[in-house]
């Protein structure tokens, strides 16, 4: 016989009308204050997000995104400023099967320790750069993911003013972009309207497990 038996005390107590009655009046309270809150909100705007922190999921996320503004017919771009080399999935899944949606420029050539070309990286950051702001001056493009430009910034391979300033006068109103890297720079997480610090909780390469398809790339 198992030792788990069912008894009285593991069944959940049945709950009465008045119980009932007190969880709709609850959620009718809730309902009508969300509904007053999002009667306060109007009109639309092109948003500057920021994908940042040590944990995974920055491109993730960003990429999440440029999928969502496929499944809406939306055009969009990509610029990669580092993982230009990879091979990966997003990759293959956007050129393979939403070359006519989403325009996909590979610009990096792998991370600053790997190239060991200070000048190079500095070259190829700033031709990612001016793709990308062709692509944003475009108005029929909707959504820009800009995948760890962050870090290019970080090391200053890119001016940040120059940056922001194209971000703040250059961008039109409508179109989104996403800007995903650690250690992404004061200013930039300032002038952002959407800001994520994605948080190092466990990492497998920590315990020696490498990058994988399908979870990393």
């Amino acid at each position: 016989m198992s030792d788990i038996q069912n008894t009285s005390a593991d069944k959940p107590a049945p709950t009465s009308e008045a119980e009932l009655a007190r969880h709709a009046s609850k959620m009718a309270k809730k309902k009508a204050a969300r509904d007053r809150m999002m009667a306060a909100k109007e009109g639309e705007k092109g948003l500057i997000i920021v994908h940042t922190g040590a944990g995974k999921g920055k491109s993730s996320s960003g990429f999440g995104m440029i999928l969502r503004a496929i499944a809406h017919g939306m055009p969009c771009a990509v610029v990669q400023f580092i993982k230009g080399a990879w091979d990966t999935g997003e990759r293959r899944l956007i050129e393979g099967h939403f070359a006519d949606l989403c325009l996909f420029h590979a610009m990096g050539e792998g991370f600053t320790w790997e190239t060991q070309d200070k000048a190079r990286d500095i070259a190829a950051a700033q031709a990612g750069w001016e793709k990308a702001k062709s692509l944003l001056r475009d108005p029929e493009i909707r959504f820009v993911l800009l995948d760890e430009i962050n870090i290019a910034l970080r090391y200053d391979y890119l001016d940040l003013d120059e940056v922001l300033t194209f971000l703040r006068d250059e961008k039109p109103p409508l179109t989104h972009v996403c800007l995903t890297g650690r250690n992404a720079k004061d200013a930039l997480i300032e002038v952002a309207d959407l800001v994520t610090e994605m948080t190092l909780v466990k990492h497998p390469f920590r315990s020696g497990i490498k990058a994988q398809p399908g979870v990393e790339f």
